[in-house]
């Protein structure tokens, strides 16, 4: 069976209130990430309108290669989730993150953007495909993803929407953008 990631990320004020509403519903803090992605696009394709992803990760002795196919009507559901298969390759050490940059640089990739965040992510001891993360994103806010890895695309929205009721996010804004694009929006005001 093939697993897909099904997410939904909104914006928060704050994320105190979150992380104790979190604590109350038995979620455990399970690490905390300084992450930096560098999100690549194609000399002839434009990923920023095709809504790809090509970036390369980086975060506390990890490293990997990712690559989000085309977005359309089979990847964003109603509600604003987005249903997509990944592609990774992790990296054997994270200083082949630089590595895999050159790479990508004589293949002519274009940098797009440096995307840097602080996540801490929370499972639920009984809810080993679920993850949620707050991310503080540099220059562009603070967040919460709910991610859940699934088989079953539309059983996995409904956990999502039950999950995100559990936790009083639901009157939060939805973000549509990735963080790729709102870093980049920041870059360009």
């Amino acid at each position: 069976m093939t697993l897909i990631e099904v997410e939904r990320k909104r914006e928060l004020p704050d994320s105190n209130s979150l992380r104790d509403r979190l604590a109350e519903l038995g979620y455990r803090d399970i690490g905390c990430l300084n992450e930096t992605d560098v999100y690549y696009s194609r000399p002839d394709v434009d990923f920023m309108e095709t809504v790809e992803c090509l970036r390369v990760r980086r975060r506390n002795g990890f490293a990997e290669v990712t690559y989000k196919p085309p977005s359309g009507a089979d990847t964003h559901r109603v509600g604003d989730v987005i249903a997509k298969q990944e592609t990774n390759v992790r990296l054997a050490t994270p200083e082949q993150s630089d590595a895999a940059r050159a790479l990508l640089d004589a293949l002519g990739m274009v940098e797009l953007a440096t995307v840097e965040k602080a996540r801490t992510q929370y499972r639920h001891p009984e809810r080993d495909n679920v993850v949620i993360a707050v991310d503080i994103v540099t220059g562009a806010g603070v967040f919460v993803e709910t991610e859940i890895t699934a088989g079953d695309r539309d059983a996995a929205i409904v956990d999502l929407e039950r999950i995100e009721h559990e936790l009083g996010i639901e009157g939060y804004p939805v973000v549509r953008l990735p963080y790729r694009d709102l870093v980049m929006a920041t870059v360009r005001a």
